[in-house]
């Protein structure tokens, strides 16, 4: 699904409801909660921060998909085009980066 299907989406769920979209503000709070959870799971598999016993494992994908429906809905309310945004992106880092880093071999 392309980031542009995505949007469209996402769009099509949050209109089912009178709320809408979130305030921007109450948006950017539920994305720093969502990396937050993101970030305890990382330090949990990769950190010294182990789990608790009666934890249950965490899901690294589910944390991303979290952070990635809450950064589509920021988006849509702004009237951003994240695919166009991304493809942007991407010819910047090609521009800039492209001799900055060591180029595997046969690429």
């Amino acid at each position: 699904m392309s980031l542009t299907e995505s949007q469209q989406r996402v769009h099509a769920w949050i209109s089912q409801f009178e709320e809408g979209y979130f305030h921007p503000l109450t948006n950017l709070a539920r994305l720093t909660e969502e990396v937050g959870e993101l970030a305890r799971e990382i330090n949990h598999r990769f950190g010294q921060k182990t789990k608790k016993a009666e934890e249950p494992p965490g899901d690294m994908a589910m944390e991303i998909a979290d952070i990635l429906f809450v950064l589509i809905c920021i988006a849509n309310r702004e009237q951003i085009d994240l695919q166009a945004a991304f493809d942007d992106m991407m010819a910047k880092v090609d521009r800039r980066d492209t001799s900055r880093w060591t180029l595997k071999e046969g690429s």
